[in-house]
């Protein structure tokens, strides 16, 4: 059986997949970069595809991990960004990447000011198995095979991730709240004694 022309099937795999694969990226790192990463990512894909199966999803999960290694490369800038939009109160107009998108995950007038300083805290790993499987279609045993972990492991670090996330959230609204709550005493007490 011969293999097929690579040149026709990273061509297929551009047609398929490039399109959620810039979606994905462009939720990490804004539009402009994942432009550049989406082309970066067929690059190395050309570059390595004597090493490469194209048929099937073991391509685009590579694919995928191709282009999450490519985003590390960004993360200094990526968390800076993070610190930056919750400095800001996720109140600027043109923050238009992971901010946003992770506002779209949740609801933006609740949780968006809380949610941004979490993400940017989290180990890298356990950021980038999040943000895969909320902004991808991929199962936790393609995005296993993209990060080269276990899927046992990925399913395990889902959800220990989503339950420390919702725990620190639920944290931080409820002080929040209570911070809230002792300065209308606060003022009212204020007109009390006026």
């Amino acid at each position: 059986m011969s293999r097929p022309d690579p040149k026709s099937a990273l061509a297929e795999l551009y047609d398929s997949a490039a399109r959620q694969l810039h979606r994905y990226l462009a939720r990490r790192v804004g539009t402009e970069v994942a432009d550049d990463l989406v082309a970066e990512t067929f690059l190395v894909l050309w570059q390595q595809r004597d090493s490469v199966e194209f048929g099937g999803d073991s391509a685009r999960a590579w694919m995928y991990g191709i282009a999450t290694n490519l985003v590390r490369r960004h993360a200094r800038s990526e968390e800076r960004r993070l610190r930056a939009w919750t400095r800001d109160g996720a109140r600027r107009e043109e923050v238009a990447d992971v901010g946003d998108r992770a506002v779209d995950l949740v609801d933006a007038g609740a949780v968006s000011g809380h949610l941004a300083p979490m993400l940017a805290e989290l180990p890298e790993r356990d950021r980038d198995v999040l943000l895969m499987s909320a902004w991808t279609d991929l199962s936790p045993t393609e995005i296993a095979e993209s990060l080269d972990m276990h899927p046992v492991t990925v399913r395990t670090c889902l959800h220990r991730v989503r339950g420390r996330l919702r725990k620190q959230l639920a944290t931080r609204m409820d002080a929040k709240s209570l911070r809230h709550a002792v300065r209308v005493n606060q003022r009212e007490r204020g007109n009390g004694h006026a």
